[in-house]
């Protein structure tokens, strides 16, 4: 055998030669060469805290080159004689290429915040303003960078602002303290950001209201809607020197408020004749500001509210019903909620007033029994064809028949609903009808829970929505029978399921709130169940 592949076959099967290479290498080098082997096309990328596979060479593919490149010279015989100590002749080094001068473009990416254009981006914070104001987001956003800054110091997004010291109940000391250092912001917003605000509102400011009107008057002349809920130490000269300022004020929320009625009348008497809107909590104070109204002091008023405080008010409100409607004869909605009101009766052949023609919505809701009889709504309503709510919650007094002979005909919402009123009152027995009958074409939402009912009459009456003239379906979406004398046979027999196809095809579902059981009788009544609405296909909402 030839002495030199003797040699060559002994140095394969020595296992000391074969991995004297391979103690060379680092645990490290194996894990590269593990996760972005040579010939893969892809390379790794070693960062701080993270470790890359990238496509096309790279850095770890000449890496590993490299190193077997040095292990194969390792593995090498060393030559002996004069060529071992001779010199290696230098190789030329390749200058290196210019470096590119970097243009205008080629600067560093600002990020996708600052590639949005200003425009589109106070479109954007607009839509987060109207769903959840712009405090506190809009302070957050011009935190982010500059570009965010100059969109959210755009004045546009700063049209409605509701202001609250967030110590608020929580001490008289404390209470002071925030609304002194709120205050001293708003002495920066107010001319920076404030300057197109149209819609203001402050919560439970107890000592700083007049300071912070005293700025609302000086840099927002366009002040439309002003609201102070629960707010303390509102002055006459605060509320002129408002009126006088902000030429376009004409919707004033006093609700819950301390304010003296001095105050309110000298503002209305300045801004009367352009006053659109007015919410009045009811007190002994009031029956000066309704005097102001009754005297022609808001020809234009449209939305005049009067409430009950959180604490119900037992004196009865005198309020004449010819004399408002010769005051504020462009009412188009009246809402008197949970009072004891008193209507002057009319006297024989007395002459009824001239009405309101432009009223949509009438609410006389009331926890208990009010005196709001047929008499009343007729004066009321005789002259209002374009009526398109009309609440009664708690009118025990009036009936189907009353209802009947009102000129409304386009009616949409009617509720008619019992709540806490006693079981001792003779309620009508027959009449829903009446009602169904008049305007089964256009309701939308009906009340009728607690009212005394029939079960035949009721059937007779939801037979009503079978259909309308034309062949087009009912525009009935809400149906509330809760408490009344409804059974399951009248929910059957009754077209209810046909006006569910057409409202769920067309838009909501019909929804029926039924109680259990009616008042007063026992499970084993044979009255609605639970479970009926399922079977049949309507959607039980709410149940009693």
């Amino acid at each position: 055998m030839d002495p030199r592949r003797a040699r060559r076959r002994s140095w394969r099967r020595t296992p000391g030669r074969r991995l004297t290479g391979a103690r060379a290498r680092s645990a490290e080098d194996w894990w590269w060469d593990r996760l972005a082997p040579s010939g893969s096309e892809y390379h790794l990328l070693q960062a701080d805290s993270m470790l890359l596979v990238l496509p096309g060479p790279g850095p770890v593919r000449a890496r590993a080159r490299a190193h077997r490149r040095i292990t194969r010279r390792a593995q090498r015989p060393q030559p002996s004689g004069p060529a071992a100590t001779a010199k290696p002749r230098p190789r030329p080094r390749p200058e290196p290429a210019p470096e590119p001068v970097p243009g205008p473009e080629q600067g560093p990416d600002p990020g996708w915040g600052d590639r949005i254009p200003l425009e589109v981006l106070v479109q954007i914070f607009g839509l987060l303003v109207a769903a959840d104001g712009p405090m506190p987001f809009l302070g957050r956003a011009a935190r982010v960078c500059r570009h965010w800054h100059e969109a959210a110091s755009q004045p546009a997004l700063w049209q409605t602002v509701t202001l609250s010291p967030p110590l608020a109940g929580r001490g008289v000391k404390g209470s002071v303290k925030a609304e002194k250092k709120l205050l001293a912001s708003l002495e920066w917003l107010m001319p920076n950001r404030f300057s197109q605000l149209q819609k203001l509102t402050l919560i439970h400011w107890k000592s700083q209201v007049h300071a912070v009107l005293k700025l609302v008057r000086e840099f927002c002349p366009r002040l439309t809607f002003l609201k102070l809920s629960d707010c303390h130490s509102v002055t006459t000269d605060a509320l002129i020197m408002l009126a006088k300022a902000c030429h376009q004020l004409h919707s004033l929320d006093l609700q819950h408020s301390m304010v003296e009625s001095t105050a309110v009348v000298s503002f209305l008497e300045e801004a009367g004749p352009r006053m659109r809107k007015l919410w009045l909590t009811y007190s002994s104070q009031t029956t000066a500001i309704l005097g102001a109204l009754l005297g022609s002091c808001c020809p234009k008023l449209q939305v005049l509210e009067l409430s009950t405080g959180l604490n119900r008010n037992n004196t009865p409100l005198l309020l004449p019903i010819e004399a408002l409607q010769k005051g504020c004869p462009q009412l188009q909605v009246l809402r008197l909620l949970n009072l004891m009101w008193l209507p002057k009766p009319s006297g024989r052949g007395a002459a009824l007033g001239p009405g309101f023609p432009n009223l949509e919505e009438l609410c006389l809701a009331s926890s208990t029994c009010n005196f709001v009889s047929n008499d009343v709504l007729s004066r009321l309503l005789h002259g209002s064809p374009n009526l398109r709510l009309l609440d009664l919650r708690g009118c025990a007094r009036i009936t189907p028949a009353g209802l009947r002979d009102l000129p409304c005909k386009e009616l949409e919402q009617l509720h008619l609903g019992l709540y806490g009123v006693s079981d001792r009152l003779a309620l009508a027995k027959e009449g829903s009808t009446l009602l169904t009958q008049k305007w089964h074409h256009t309701l939308r939402e009906l009340d009728l829970s607690g009212q005394g009912f029939s079960e035949k009459d009721l059937e007779q009456a939801l037979a009503a929505f079978s259909g309308t003239h034309g062949g087009t379906h009912p525009a009935l979406c809400s149906l509330n029978l809760r408490g009344t004398r409804v059974t399951a046979s009248t929910i059957r027999l009754a077209p209810i399921p046909q006006a569910l196809e057409a409202s769920t095809a067309c838009g909501p579902e019909l929804v029926c709130h039924l109680a259990q059981y009616p008042r007063g009788l026992g499970g084993g009544s044979g009255y609605l169940a639970l479970g009926t609405l399922r079977v049949l296909g309507l959607s039980l909402v709410s149940c009693g």
